[in-house]
């Protein structure tokens, strides 16, 4: 088993996509993190005011997961990947992080985006996850570069 998990939410299969590479690139452990009501493309429609993620955003609804299964125990690093909405982390990647124990486990986080940064990321999603140290990690927009991976993880 690797010390590493990559968890990943992705709406579109975008991030899942480029978190699997990460994964592969890590020698890392892969898990998908998913609503327990599927996002439609009508949900994810930002442009229109009345669509799901622009609801659950406005009132910081955090969507139920699925399951909570992740096998965070299991794991010292968790790479948390997933895409940027409203210039931070889907409010779900905030459920996964209090669904479970990160006492004493590093976080780091991995995103896609049409042209945000991830600047916003880590404040963001540290309250919810005490005792862990969250870091920013790398944007995913293009391939994966393996030696980026291996040098972020050295530094860990």
């Amino acid at each position: 088993m690797s010390r590493i998990l990559v968890a990943c939410f992705s709406a579109s299969g975008t991030t899942a996509e480029k978190a699997k590479l990460l994964a592969a690139a890590a020698d890392a452990d892969y898990y998908a993190i998913s609503p327990a009501s599927p996002y439609t493309d009508a949900d994810l429609k930002w442009t229109n005011p009345l669509a799901r993620c622009n609801r659950e955003w406005l009132a910081r609804k955090k969507p139920d997961l699925a399951d909570t299964a992740a096998p965070v125990a299991d794991h010292d690093v968790i790479f948390l990947a997933f895409p940027i909405w409203y210039y931070t982390a889907p409010l779900i990647a905030n459920r996964f992080l209090e669904s479970y124990d990160f006492s004493g486990k590093t976080v780091v986080c991995f995103a896609t985006s049409g042209g945000s940064d991830m600047k916003k990321v880590v404040k963001s999603l540290s309250p919810s996850a005490p005792g862990a140290t969250l870091k920013e990690g790398l944007m995913l927009n293009g391939g994966v570069d393996p030696a980026a991976v291996e040098a972020l993880i050295a530094a860990l």
